[in-house]
């Protein structure tokens, strides 16, 4: 018999509960009509729809009443809302001596910072530790003519503000910050690196997806432009995610041919997946505060037992400011793929990093940024937490994970 499995990969995906389930089934069923349509059915399903924008636009922080109310557009997931943000908001500002229009990404061709004297120029500012859904739209822009410029952090893991300030004392047009590592849940100062853009005059966006449902999140209070979240990183479905635009910013669609959101992302919104993802927002904010600290002790728990009988183990990221369900742990003398492999086989889920990049024998972009060791870098393994882990599960997986270690150790 195969050892019953032991989810500790949440932040690849967090696993549907069935408070959030029954009520995307239930929405499916009540509202069978297209929002977009004039009858009676498509206007009920229109209130339903508008009504979960609503609720997680407050929940996030977005302002959502008033002439001056924030976006909530909804998407397929945090990816698509990472790459409308950086395609949408990547226009030149105006700064002092000069004017500048909102204009698409140019080409290589057309690029040409010098014919507008005192705009900012087609530049892109993206933190070290970016998801592969920031980091490869940066370099596609890149390779379009846009000058992209990264952020450094320190050891860490923390973007450094120095750097920032110094990047931007030449003139860019966006920042991409993200909130939380995906892979060492190291917090980053986002409102803090908001108003020093802002000063500077470029836009700030923040991939929110690891925090949101994690941590507390006000869109407002972090003063970014614009936000992306993903339903089922914090035990959503499958499926949806939104952005969030700040009133008032210049946004241009990458998708043409409908009029939806305003025709910033046109296209049939699913009511029955919104409708789960408000499901999924309230039951954590119901329980946030236990949640954060049950998690966060839980987590605690396993580093404690781990470094406690495998001496060489690293923590990484302990020293910084962290989300309470995500730890990231070298093993120092093993190799992180067949490390992985082994648990799999004796029942724990985890990773080497990020689900977009999983499978990959390359060095962790994040880890490379912090400037660790090779052998530090060669073994890490990440490990996430949810709602629904238990002290069980982590006993059992931490004595799994150290006879996993001592085989592997044996068997070298």
């Amino acid at each position: 018999m195969p050892p019953a499995p032991i989810y500790l990969d949440h932040n690849a995906t967090a696993p549907i509960l069935p408070e959030v389930a029954d009520a995307v089934r239930e929405a499916a069923l009540r509202y069978p009509g297209n929002p977009a349509s004039q009858h009676e059915l498509g206007r009920q399903a229109r209130r339903a729809l508008e009504a979960a924008r609503t609720r997680i636009g407050e929940i996030l922080g977005a302002r959502t009443a008033g002439m001056d109310a924030d976006q909530v557009i909804f998407t397929s997931g945090g990816t698509e809302s990472n790459n409308l943000a950086l395609h949408g908001l990547l226009q030149p500002r105006a700064l002092p001596g000069g004017k500048s229009e909102p204009s698409l990404i140019p080409t290589v061709s057309q690029r040409d910072p010098r014919a507008e004297p005192g705009a900012a120029m087609f530049r892109l500012l993206i933190s070290a530790i970016e998801h592969p859904s920031i980091t490869r739209t940066a370099e596609h822009a890149a390779s379009r003519g846009v000058q992209l410029d990264t952020i450094p952090v320190d050891s860490h893991g923390v973007v450094r503000l120095d750097e920032l300030t110094r990047l931007l004392a030449d003139p860019a047009c966006l920042a991409s910050v993200m909130l939380a590592s995906n892979e060492t849940g190291v917090i980053q100062p986002v409102a803090e690196a908001a108003a020093i853009c802002h000063r500077h005059g470029a836009l700030v966006h923040t991939d929110a997806t690891q925090a949101v449902g994690k941590i507390p999140v006000n869109f407002q209070q972090l003063g970014v432009d614009a936000l992306t979240a993903a339903a089922h990183k914090f035990h959503g479905p499958l499926g949806i995610g939104v952005l969030v635009l700040r009133h008032g910013v210049k946004f241009e669609p990458a998708l043409h041919g409908g009029f939806q959101q305003a025709a910033l992302r046109p296209g049939t919104e699913s009511v029955a997946l919104a409708a789960g993802m408000q499901t999924a927002l309230e039951l954590w904010q119901r329980e946030a505060d236990e949640r954060r600290e049950r998690m966060a002790s839980l987590r605690d728990r396993l580093e404690r037992t781990i470094l406690a009988e495998y001496l060489a183990a690293v923590v990484i990221g302990v020293d910084a400011p962290r989300l309470p369900h995500t730890s990231n742990i070298a093993f120092v003398g093993l190799d992180r793929q067949a490390l992985v492999m082994a648990l799999d086989l004796a029942g724990v889920a985890c990773s080497t990093g990020s689900a977009c990049a999983s499978g990959s024998s390359e060095p962790s972009p994040t880890l490379l940024a912090m400037g660790l060791p090779e052998e530090v870098i060669s073994s890490s393994i990440r490990f996430s937490l949810g709602a629904m882990t238990t002290v069980a599960e982590i006993d059992e997986a931490a004595g799994r994970i150290l006879a996993v270690c001592n085989r592997l150790r044996r068997e070298k």
